[in-house]
């Protein structure tokens, strides 16, 4: 800290454009994240992005019954929201120990 207990602003800077850079990084891995949920012991699969667009869907001809489109459009949602959970889970681990180092700065926040 420099004279009067106040923080060094030069220092500050430094480290609020190395989070900066850290953040952006992260960004960039996430964006580049394929991760892939399933339901239905496999028979649908989704493939999304770290952004959370979906970039593929496979579905397995067994699960596909003419007489039953509800099951099949639930194992859809279903393998969807799965690979959306660890593209959060994903984001959690790249950002999280970043954005908890805001308060890290000083800055009272």
């Amino acid at each position: 800290m420099g004279p009067g207990g106040q923080p060094n602003m030069q220092q500050l800077m430094k480290q609020a454009q190395k989070m900066q850079q850290q953040m952006e990084a992260a960004q960039a891995e996430l964006a580049a994240a394929e991760v892939t949920g399933s339901a239905g012991g496999g028979l649908v699969t989704a493939t999304v992005s770290g952004t959370g667009e979906l970039k593929s869907l496979t579905i397995d001809p067994k699960a596909v019954d003419p007489d039953d489109t509800e099951t099949l459009a639930d194992l859809v949602v279903a393998a969807v929201r799965a690979a959306n959970e660890q593209v959060q889970e994903l984001a959690q681990k790249k950002m999280g120990p970043l954005a908890g180092g805001l308060g890290g700065l000083g800055l009272g926040m």
